[in-house]
């Protein structure tokens, strides 16, 4: 298991892949140079081989069937050019015959092995127009032979055969120490590389496993803990920076979260303290058959505001986790608007706060949830009507907004201080109220929640502007459905007939 989970490891990956990568890199190169020197090697054999053989022509007379060399026996260099030419050196006749040789190309055996390098054979080789071959000689040394056609001086159609030979051992022994130098250095770089891949991961991972262990500082009960910054304005440093409002985001969630149990636990506990405490009294007190209808009624009445929040908890807990499918179909928003501001007259006039509505004469017509339009609009309105104090106004205007459907809903109420804007949409998150004039009603603070996921499932937007003392705006917009041009509908008729 401790294996397991060291080859796991990230240092060890890297390192891995970085050994790999850097063994393949060091194959190739050793490869590409071999194949280089190998073929620079090959090339300068063959233009040594052509220079001596042009150099062979200058000094080899064929005279009515006899060869010689003729020089300046006097020139040293031209004594050590011709030494060197009859070193490895084949003349035959035109019947195969051997007409001078040297020691050293008799030892030849010419490549392949099966090759018997017989007079016949190399005439013929010659003839077909075989020019080179590879030999070696008794002790293995390996040879470059070249051979050609030779003419007569005085007699034209007395054709010859000529070979010479030049030692290639020193090329050969060249590549060979290059090859085993590869093989004993190249290992020794993987080592050194692999090593080098090891120490610099783990210096890169080093600041990681710091932010790790700082992080495990980090629990539920100190959330108010950061990561200190590296100052180094890195990759990591973004991490960090990353985390921390994370960890920062994190912490307004549990501080919310906590706000909402203590807010949920006095919202329940009330109720189910006035029910217990009516059926106590009920229990103990009533006599008559009223006294007891009197008290299921109040009862009914606190049971149902349970069922209320209940409800709302468990709607927006399934409308965040994507149960709950939108019934979408061609809805008029101007008549919703209506049929939902209509039913809050009468308690605005109970609140005495005067509600008035406009919403054009241009039909806006969008694919939408009638069910979950109709909540956000009354959500925007029991908002607005719980923090107007008496005297205000909630206006509610709709309009199209380029290829959108704009809904205001705005009031004259208490206002929003600036610092709450940010979060007036996180879920759970209430405004405390900023004078004693506000509605004393204390929500969940799930309203609002509602009416930024119903717009965000319908592609659309919400917004909010506020100020203390003066009111409140609430923007929506939601996208129209397209309406056919009527040349798109002239040619559908077309098409139909």
């Amino acid at each position: 298991m401790p294996v397991r989970r060291f080859t796991r490891g990230l240092r060890f990956q890297l390192t891995a892949s970085y050994g790999v990568f850097f063994t393949l890199l060091l194959l190739a190169l050793a490869f590409i140079f071999r194949g280089a020197l190998a073929s620079n090697i090959n090339d300068e054999n063959n233009a040594n081989l052509s220079e001596d053989w042009g150099a062979l022509k200058g000094y080899l007379k064929v005279e009515h069937g006899k060869p010689d060399f003729f020089y300046d026996h006097d020139d040293p260099d031209e004594a050590a050019t011709v030494s060197r030419l009859r070193r490895v050196y084949l003349f035959l006749d035109e019947r195969g015959k051997v007409v001078q040789e040297t020691p050293s190309f008799d030892s030849l055996t010419i490549l392949p092995a099966s090759h018997v390098p017989t007079p016949e054979r190399i005439r013929r080789d010659i003839q077909s127009g075989l020019v080179s071959w590879e030999a070696r000689d008794e002790e293995g040394h390996p040879y470059q032979v070249r051979g050609g056609i030779w003419g007569d001086a005085y007699e034209p159609n007395r054709r010859y055969c000529v070979a010479i030979g030049r030692s290639i051992a020193y090329s050969r022994t060249l590549l060979q120490h290059f090859t085993w130098l590869c093989w004993g250095v190249v290992p020794l770089a993987i080592v050194a590389g692999c090593w080098l891949g090891w120490f610099t991961a783990g210096r890169a991972l080093t600041p990681v496993l710091q932010v790790a262990r700082s992080a495990q500082r980090i629990s539920g009960s100190n959330l108010s803990l950061r990561i200190p910054a590296r100052g180094a304005h890195d990759e990591l440093d973004y991490l960090i920076s990353t985390f921390n409002q994370m960890i920062g985001r994190l912490e307004n969630s549990f501080t919310q979260i906590r706000q909402f149990s203590i807010d949920v636990s006095h919202e329940l506990r009330t109720p189910i303290t006035i029910i217990r405490g009516q059926l106590e009294v009920a229990l103990f007190t009533a006599q008559t058959a009223e006294q007891y209808r009197d008290a299921i009624v109040s009862s009914l009445q606190d049971i149902e505001r349970l069922s209320q929040i209940v409800r709302a908890l468990l709607l927006l807990s399934q409308a965040e986790t994507g149960q709950v499918v939108l019934q979408k179909s061609p809805l008029d928003l101007a008549a919703v608007v209506k049929d939902i501001t209509e039913q809050f007259e009468i308690p605005a006039e109970g609140a005495q706060v005067h509600l008035s509505v406009s919403v054009g004469d241009e039909p806006l017509t969008a694919d939408a949830d009638r069910v979950q339009i109709e909540r956000m609009l009354s959500n925007l309105l029991s908002n607005a009507m719980k923090f107007t104090p008496e005297g205000g106004e909630v206006r509610v205007k709709l309009a199209r907004r380029d290829n959108d459907a704009e809904l205001i809903v705005e009031d004259t109420g208490v206002g929003i201080p600036a610092d709450h804007l940010p979060h007036i949409f996180d879920r759970f998150y209430r405004v405390g109220s900023p004078s004693a004039s506000a509605s004393p009603e204390r929500g969940l603070g799930l309203g609002l929640s509602f009416v930024a996921w119903i717009a965000k499932a319908h592609n659309g937007s919400v917004n909010v502007e506020s100020e203390p003392g003066k009111g409140t705006r609430f923007i929506v917009r939601l996208p129209l459905s397209p309406v056919p041009s009527p040349g798109n509908e002239q040619n559908l008729i077309a098409t139909h007939d």
